[in-house]
């Protein structure tokens, strides 16, 4: 049975509250134990499983502090919905491998996010605005 918009809109809520806390049992939790997770670019490529997807979000979190993300729209469809945000923190760490020095970020976020029947994340797919992270952290 697909799951309604309103109960995607609550796990992938729940998902984006425990990063916003730098949560990492938390975050796993909203996934399935065999999830893809795929950051576009990143140099690992593609993940599976917790174990997989682990390693990004300690990192992550050890990178960007401070964060909110602000839902600018969602799409939706059978078992899966797409998720345009806008990300704002700091960067006190080196997110994406650029030095952030604690100043302030800003940058969209494009997930594509699929569900599996239990109603944990079975598949994250993320696109960033590297562009616009590249400009707020030039490099000296």
């Amino acid at each position: 049975m697909a799951l309604t918009r309103t109960e995607m809109d609550r796990k992938i809520d729940e998902h984006f509250n425990f990063e916003a806390n730098d949560d990492v049992e938390g975050v796993l939790a909203t996934l399935s134990p065999d999830v893809e997770h795929d950051i576009v670019g990143s140099p690992s490529g593609p993940t599976r499983g917790h174990a997989g997807a682990r390693p990004f979000y300690e990192s992550l979190f050890n990178d960007l502090s401070d964060s909110k993300v602000e839902c600018l729209r969602r799409l939706y469809g059978d078992g899966f919905l797409v998720d345009e945000s806008l990300w704002r923190g700091k960067a006190p760490g080196r997110p994406f491998g650029l030095e952030g020095k604690g100043r302030p970020l800003e940058f969209r976020l494009l997930h594509v996010v699929e569900f599996a029947e239990s109603g944990d994340i079975q598949r994250e797919n993320v696109w960033l605005d590297l562009a616009a992270i590249i400009r707020q952290l030039p490099q000296d």
